[in-house]
């Protein structure tokens, strides 16, 4: 049976609500062999949010987490919409600096933590003197109590509070230009009026059924990880719930728990496709497979279709447009290849793109410019940044994202370039402006310039070109070691090249295309 709630679903913390009522004793989240029904789930919900009231906190007040996926980080998160409060999920790789910057900026009320990062929450806990309290996502310690005894201090009664569909739910951080991350704020309304429009169009591989089976295996910083994981549990299917992305036990899930739904970056799907057991899998369940958040090279995505032998659906979309906006359907994927398959698709339905020059006014079919986006699900704005977001978000709701592409006649986006010199590497957003910013430091260094270069294992690679101060000496492994201890292992470079000069121009700015053009020469797109 197809699945549709958009007319019973006002805000999402109505959904554990009424599959508590229609199916309480099916299974909601499976985790490691802790499985919770729907009746459950929507106890633990209402203790969670009972739990944060009794501390004190008001609606719209933070909360951060900083821990790898669990079923307990759904419970939380849709706790907090119940209360009325605002989650900021952490991406775990992060360094604690970065770490301990957004927990601060966030303004974060309560920080929950994770079993692997217990230490990490320390040292953050003791850098962020807004904090009230601190909660161990598996057992607890001596300083913090564990989320099971915190949570079952509470009744579980719902506590009802007033929440709007205008109100922030999510608050996700995207890494910037000058190295600090902004935090998107995501509404209810943003995740529920998409969702409305694609249950009522025609797209059958974006519709849900009773016997659908998510996977989650996406981290849940990101829109991908939290993203999918709020819409299995919207649908009330079987949220299938892994600590961390992992080939093996993703085969085994399929194999086992029936899971025949999932969202994943193209480098984990290779990982999965290449794993020895891949062509012993029974995948017969499988239905689609959604992928995105970077480029997928053809022939990884036509080995794909043939083990897996389901629909694709590959997802453009930010942080920012709360995730996908603009799809290619199973229909637009060939196996032997087409120029189709190079575009991101089309527009979702209620969603608009435009391509802009440089003065913001529209271009032509076929021309280069810089992508732009209206939709519902557009952001309400960046935290605590007015300037940020009106120079991202028009007054009459076009989001600028910063990356360049073109549009054909047929209304298929293509992304050409980044606007911006963002590198997307294994879908992990890497800002050179940071990763130089850690590299300056270095008593060698004299001057740096981050780029991304080819990879094919993550898409693109970081890459650094350093020119030392005179009479002084650096080598590679020198140089990465110390960006490591400064950043997340994921944006420091992967190579060094050591120059004399950065090349630059008339005004002094570092030509970065300059540097990048013999990785990428040959190539029709800067992005790969």
């Amino acid at each position: 049976m197809r699945l549709q709630y958009h007319d019973r679903i006002r805000t999402l913390a109505d959904a554990p609500r009424i599959h508590a009522s229609d199916k309480g004793d099916r299974i909601a989240t499976s985790f490691e062999g802790r499985v919770t029904t729907h009746a459950e789930f929507d106890r633990h919900t209402s203790q969670v949010a009972n739990a944060l009231l009794a501390a004190g906190l008001k609606p719209g007040d933070r909360i951060a987490h900083v821990g790898k996926n669990s079923d307990y980080y759904f419970e939380l998160l849709f706790g907090c919409f119940k209360a009325g409060l605002v989650m900021v999920p952490i991406t775990w790789r992060l360094a604690p600096p970065e770490v301990s910057y957004i927990v601060q900026d966030s303004q974060a009320r309560m920080l929950f933590v994770g079993p692997e990062f217990l230490e990490l929450g320390r040292r953050v806990a003791g850098e962020s003197p807004r904090l009230e309290g601190v909660v161990a996502m598996e057992g607890g310690t001596n300083d913090w109590p564990s989320f099971e005894d915190w949570r079952d201090a509470q009744p579980h009664a719902d506590p009802r509070k007033e929440v709007g569909r205008d109100d922030v739910v999510l608050q996700l951080y995207t890494s910037g230009t000058t190295g600090r991350p902004k935090g998107a704020m995501i509404t209810h309304d943003n995740f529920l009026a998409m969702r409305k429009l694609q249950d009522t169009g025609s797209a059958e591989w974006a519709h849900w059924y009773e016997d659908d089976v998510g996977l989650v295996a996406m981290p849940n910083g990101h829109i991908g990880g939290t993203g999918f994981g709020v819409w299995v549990l919207y649908y009330g299917v079987k949220a299938v719930i892994t600590r961390e992305f992992d080939p093996l036990q993703v085969l085994d899930m399929i194999q086992h728990e029936g899971v025949n739904k999932f969202f994943m970056v193209p480098a984990a799907l290779q990982f999965v496709v290449r794993h020895p057991r891949a062509r012993e899998v029974d995948y017969s369940r499988l239905r689609c497979i959604s992928y995105g958040a970077s480029p997928i090279p053809l022939a990884l995505l036509q080995e794909c279709m043939d083990v897996f032998g389901c629909g694709f659906a590959q997802m453009y979309g930010l942080t920012e447009t709360t995730g996908t906006v603009v799809a290619l359907p199973p229909e637009d994927h060939d196996a032997n290849g087409s120029p189709r398959m190079r575009s991101a698709g089309k527009a979702l339905p209620g969603v608009e793109l435009r391509i802009l020059d440089a003065q913001g006014n529209a271009l032509p079919t076929g021309e280069i410019g810089e992508i732009a986006i209206r939709s519902p699900a557009n952001m309400k704005g960046y935290w605590n940044l007015p300037e940020a977001t009106a120079a991202a978000l028009s007054d009459d709701g076009w989001f600028r994202t910063g990356d360049a592409g073109y549009m054909d006649a047929d209304g298929y986006l293509y992304v050409h370039d980044r606007m911006k010199d963002m590198i997307i590497s294994g879908a992990e957003n890497v800002y050179p402006a940071e990763v130089e910013n850690a590299i300056y430091g270095h008593p060698a260094v004299s001057e740096v310039a981050v780029i991304g270069v080819p990879s094919d294992k993550w898409g693109e690679e970081v890459k650094a070109i350093v020119a030392l101060k005179p009479g002084q000496s650096a080598s590679e492994s020198e140089i990465i070691a110390w960006t490591r201890e400064r950043i997340a292992a994921f944006k420091a470079p992967k190579s060094v090249e050591f120059i004399d000069l950065l090349p630059r121009n008339a005004s002094g700015k570092v030509l970065r295309r300059m540097l990048r053009e013999p990785y990428w020469e040959g190539r029709d797109r800067r992005v790969n």
